[in-house]
């Protein structure tokens, strides 16, 4: 009995423990403020950095000045959409990832925010949910981090804080909308709308000028503006409203007379009066009409624009050609998309670099629109599309954006001391939106980056024939996704079959490299394919960076000699095919070959690590030498006659790649011994002695004579690079049987097309003297 009330009494108080203490515990663990925002007083300014370490400019962990003092931000319920705000904050696109755990080491002093819930479409990390400011129960081991989107919103400059100013007036969105049917792309003329709340809106032109109309149309990726037809754009659209109000007479249910008004003109601007060398709309004065922008736009209609396509859009659209002069003097290198890139100017027959000192917007947008661009979205530093080789030819250049040339800008030679090409300057600029990306996609793929390859033909979805799918091929369609680089080019696509498309519908795919779309490649008319099971279709890996392999053309011509080496000596080198085929009958080990030696210094000035296509499973261990071949050709070697016919060459495997020396403040990550990782780092150098095996030409059985020796690293694009233009390199070269001269060795595209021109004519020298 005693027993029994014990334990209907214990049973009483384990209910209302079980229902009292949860809550008791949500109330000192949970704040009041929970699920709600923490608005920050009115004249609290909020700024963002990204610190840690190691970390690119684009990627670390977020701090937060608040109240005098900087903080951070706990990772708990951390998600993609607080990454989108506080990358949108700090002056990125978007977010491409999150971390968690103080990856970027830990901050110190305050931790502001705790429990941050986003939707991702605010404007303010402080206008979502979260416990409040000040109020967490995380400890810094738990400060999270951020990876952006390494493109910049427009009018931002590239300053790693941010001052936050959330301005619901801002205009960032701008598009043309034309009114006469059309399927050709780029829209270059038509309505300018500006995104407004979920629709879009229209300028009132009272008092609109060229100027304004540059400025647009250098915002939607064109170097030129023309005149356009206003009184027609009046009659149209003055048509259109009497048809709209006449249906409306008709439709007298609530539901059109409402249908009937979205339709209306909504003037969102007015009073536009942009200079004409503004990047971007919202850098104009500007009025905005407030309420619900449906204000009239007395004597005046919506502000019409007409825009001159760069030529390069001109050419891929069938468009009527227009003469505008193209370039010679500048170019971009390094870049993943066209319109962005390393800025390059020719002097003296040379290409050079220009450095970043005093580097704006201004002067990135007389380069984007010299090269058939709009006006610049970044002006990058510190070498952000890598670094470049040779001279540095233009520092401090200071452009008004009015310009026709970046030379008829003020700038200062360059002197050595003055500037490094850790210091070169790069552009990113506006480009037509082609809608290229709506017809390809990929699928299946583990990551947003790789998938099987599908295009659109006429109506119809389809694989592509993997035959002859190579890294070019490959590039053209991470270029057409938006995805940058391909890592691979994949032909067997089995483990990525996640899709009920089966049917072939593009094989014989060839591509320069160069292309904006796989249409644009060359291809069969009608598909040809031997395997065209779903499974043998082609597939991509992409990437938003990738390596870029120079050679040092300099060190290759000092030091270069002739060295007649024993038979018996040569016996690893003949098994490793690196002499020429009269070796095979020579009277071994008697008698001795000529070789054609020097160094080659082969630098990393990408934006990621030269890495072999293969694995270290299927590398192959040469015991003669005592070393991995991680790839089966690294370099070819050739000897050419005046006229390119090839006398003599030689081939390089991958000895072993490695980081033999890097620049100041990088360290080395690879190096073969003990069977370790294979690859330049960015930054870093591989070496190859003139002492080493195979580091040479046999030129036995050459005759003395003029000739061009020819050296190209990754000759059969194995691994994919940003730039495969700089991959060879020339030297002019003279042998009178005893001894032997290089001259003039430079890039492929190191020099003027004048310049290697003559190079091509004249490949020998007159005489032993070397001027």
């Amino acid at each position: 009995m005693k027993t029994s009330r014990w334990w209907q009494r214990f049973s009483i108080i384990s209910f209302l423990l079980e229902v009292w203490l949860p809550a008791w515990i949500m109330a000192q663990t949970t704040p009041p403020t929970q699920g709600t925002t923490s608005p920050k007083p009115q004249n609290e300014r909020l700024q963002f950095r990204l610190v840690g370490y190691p970390r690119k400019h684009n990627e670390g962990r977020v701090e937060v000045f608040y109240k005098g003092e900087w903080g951070t931000i706990c990772d708990d319920d951390f998600s993609l959409s607080n990454a989108n705000v506080l990358c949108r904050q700090l002056g990125f696109v978007s977010a491409t990832g999150w971390t968690h755990s103080a990856k970027y080491g830990k901050g110190q002093g305050k931790i502001w925010l705790d429990n941050v819930q986003c939707n991702g479409g605010e404007k303010s990390i402080d206008l979502c949910k979260s416990r409040g400011w000040g109020n967490s129960d995380c400890t810094h081991d738990e400060d999270a981090g951020v990876v952006c989107k390494d493109e910049r919103l427009p009018g931002f400059v590239d300053s790693n804080v941010i001052d936050v100013q959330v301005d619901e007036d801002r205009v960032e969105e701008v598009r043309l909308r034309s009114v006469v049917p059309t399927k050709k792309m780029p829209v270059t003329e038509g309505v300018v709308e500006i995104k407004y709340k979920d629709g879009w809106a229209q300028i009132c032109d009272v008092g609109w000028t060229p100027t304004n109309t540059r400025v647009i149309c250098g915002m939607l990726g064109f170097p030129h503006e023309r005149k356009v037809n206003r009184n027609f754009y009046k009659a149209r659209l003055g048509k259109r409203a009497a048809e709209r109000e006449a249906r409306a007479k008709v439709k007298v249910s609530a539901g059109a007379r409402l249908n009937t008004e979205r339709q209306k003109h909504r003037y969102r601007l007015h009073s536009v009066a942009c200079v004409g060398t503004e990047v971007h709309l919202a850098a104009c004065p500007l009025e905005t009409n407030k309420g619900n922008a449906t204000e009239s736009c007395e004597g005046g209609m919506p502000a019409v624009v007409s825009c001159v396509p760069g030529p390069q859009y001109v050419q891929n659209n069938g468009l009527k050609k227009k003469k505008l002069k193209t370039t010679s003097t500048v170019r971009l290198k390094g870049g993943a998309k066209l319109g962005e890139g390393r800025v390059e100017v020719l002097k003296n027959n040379e290409w050079g670099t220009v450095c970043d000192d005093r580097w704006t917007l201004l002067s990135a947008s007389v380069v984007c629109r010299e090269l058939g661009f709009g006006s610049a979205k970044e002006a990058l530093t510190g070498a952000r599309m890598g670094e470049g080789m040779g001279p540095i030819h233009m520092n401090e250049v200071q452009c008004l954006g009015t310009e026709k040339s970046m030379w008829n800008c003020g700038f200062k030679n360059i002197t050595s001391e003055d500037c490094q090409h850790v210091e070169d300057a790069a552009v990113r600029c506006n480009t037509p939106y082609m809608a290229l990306e709506n017809s390809v996609r990929i699928v299946g793929g583990r990551t947003y980056y790789e998938g099987r390859v599908e295009v659109q033909v006429g109506a119809r979805w389809g694989t592509v024939c993997s035959a002859g799918w190579t890294t070019k091929e490959a590039m053209v369609a991470c270029r057409q996704l938006g995805l940058g680089y391909s890592l691979h080019a994949i032909t067997e696509t089995w483990y990525w079959d996640s899709s009920n498309v089966t049917e072939m519908v593009m094989s014989g795919v060839k591509c320069t490299g160069s292309e904006m779309s796989l249409s644009h490649c060359q291809h069969h008319r009608t598909v040809s394919c031997q395997k065209t099971a779903a499974k043998f279709s082609a597939g991509v890996i992409c990437s938003e960076t990738a390596s870029d392999l120079v050679l040092n053309a300099p060190l290759v011509q000092q030091s270069v000699y002739i060295e007649d080496r024993p038979l018996h000596m040569l016996y690893c080198a003949a098994e490793e095919n690196c002499l020429s085929k009269s070796a095979a009958s020579a009277n071994w080990p008697y008698g001795h070959r000529r070789l054609l030696r020097f160094s080659s210094q082969i630098h990393n000035i990408g934006r990621a690590d030269f890495r072999p296509k293969a694995g270290r499973h299927s590398w192959v261990w040469h015991a003669c030498h005592g070393h991995y071949h991680s790839m089966d050709i690294f370099t070819h070697y050739d000897l050419l006659s005046s006229n390119g016919t090839k006398v003599a060459e030689g081939h390089k495997a991958s000895f072993c790649l490695e980081d033999t020396e890097c620049h100041e403040g990088i360290s080395k990550r690879y190096e073969c011994a003990n069977f370790g990782e294979q690859g330049i780092t960015v930054g870093c150098w591989d070496l190859y002695r003139h002492d080493i095996d195979c580091q040479w030409i046999d030129i036995t059985d050459i005759k003395p004579g003029n000739y061009i020796l020819q050296i190209v690293i990754n000759p059969n694009f194995e691994v994919a690079e940003s730039d495969f233009t700089n991959n060879a390199m020339k030297c002019n070269c003279k042998y009178d049987g005893h001894r032997i001269w290089l001259h003039n060795c430079h890039m492929g595209d190191a020099f003027s097309e004048e310049a290697e021109r003559k190079f091509e004519k004249y490949p020998g020298q007159l005489n032993n003297q070397i001027s």
